[in-house]
């Protein structure tokens, strides 16, 4: 299931030095075009501008900072950007360090996947719409999960990442920029692939390490990343797992959706019933084929305030962008075996991302615009 995630990496580096100067001279047109219907698309009431910011979090525990990405409802002015593009999926247009909005906001702390969605900036499609309908989303990199500092070893750390959302929320509520401009306790966080697995984590489930420790004994659980993790020289059951285990819940979080969570399945499984807010999981598959490491039907009956929906059109690859024309031609001629510009059949990626939107900011609102 990730092995797109882990080969496509090499594809991206020379091609996006290409892209860079392309996308630096198009972006004011392409905006000009593309950005005000994109923004207009959603319920009335959104707002016309979306803002991008970047702050540097530091984190003793990884012991160097970490890049967070934060949308936001902005006004008019900032430089216009483009985020997440690559050789593969179309890019998403904001306003960098535009100014901030009147009012407060509820906050949304977003945890990406690894590999080829392994940065905050590649879920620009979905973080976008909703700093648009009212939210800051704040997505930390998670380090070593892609780019040139990828690494097998950190990204097999998965208890640390839950710390990575409660660093950029601490970071959040002191920020200049932002503090006057958050609604005070109305939190959440939104994980996608490895990122829901981090929001299902600091809402309160426990990694068990001897599970995690035993993921890459066969490849029956996720072979592509397995190969990955075993040609990378980590083997699981030598790494320093005592703190795998640890508890990773922040009680500032008050709602938490996870849309294909994995790996699923090195959770402890009886901590699950332990999660008191609520939580929306999203299967992207139909029932009996989605990936058992993703397979999270039984975990929400057994978190007594989980919704969960399957959405079988769908596929794990309908969390990555819009694929450009000929991504799929250039992902053959890489070698790249899986099919990431394909979804589950009968509606458009487009389609999908607009449900997910629709989804995330319906849950959103509930959970975080309106009084316990």
């Amino acid at each position: 299931m990730f092995e797109v995630e882990i080969r496509a990496e090499a594809a991206l580096g020379d091609a996006m030095k290409a892209l860079t100067k392309e996308i630096s001279m198009r972006v004011r047109a392409m905006l000009c075009v593309v950005a005000i219907p994109m923004m207009m698309q959603h319920a009335a009431g959104a707002n016309e501008y979306v803002g991008v910011h970047q702050i540097v979090v530091p984190s003793k525990e990884r012991g160097n900072n970490l890049n967070v990405t934060v949308w936001y409802p902005a006004k008019s002015g900032g430089e216009p950007v483009v985020l997440g593009e690559s050789v593969f999926f179309a890019g998403t247009p904001a306003m960098r360090d535009a100014p901030i909005s009147d009012g407060k906001f509820p906050l949304i702390l977003l945890s990406h996947g690894a590999g080829l969605a392994g940065n905050p900036q590649a879920m620009s499609w979905i973080a976008t719409p909703l700093a648009q309908q009212g939210f800051v989303v704040a997505g930390p990199t998670h380090p070593g999960n892609s780019g040139e500092n990828r690494s097998a070893a950190e990204t097999m750390k998965i208890w640390l990442r839950p710390g990575d959302l409660t660093e950029t929320l601490n970071a959040m509520e002191t920020d200049s920029f932002f503090k006057a401009h958050l609604d005070q306790g109305k939190i959440g966080a939104l994980g996608l692939s490895m990122g829901g697995n981090t929001a299902l984590a600091i809402a309160g489930a426990r990694i068990d390490p001897k599970l995690l420790a035993s993921y890459c004994d066969t490849d029956a659980l996720n072979s592509s990343l397995c190969e990955w993790v075993r040609q990378s020289g980590v083997d699981l059951h030598t790494m320093n797992l005592q703190s795998a285990g640890r508890d990773n819940e922040d009680k500032r979080i008050r709602f938490a959706m996870a849309i294909d969570p994995a790996p699923i399945d090195i959770f402890e499984f009886k901590s699950f019933s332990g999660i008191s807010i609520p939580v929306d999981i999203v299967n992207l598959g139909q029932p009996g084929k989605i990936p058992p490491t993703a397979e999270a039907s039984e975990v929400a009956k057994a978190i007594p305030t989980a919704s969960y929906t399957a959405i079988g059109d769908a596929s794990h690859y309908s969390m990555f962008a819009e694929c450009k024309p000929g991504a799929s031609e250039i992902a053959a001629s890489e070698k790249i075996g899986d099919p990431i510009c394909t979804d589950g059949g009968g509606r458009s990626r487009n389609e999908i991302h607009a449900q997910l939107i629709d989804m995330t900011t319906v849950a959103f609102s509930h959970a975080l615009k309106t009084d316990p």
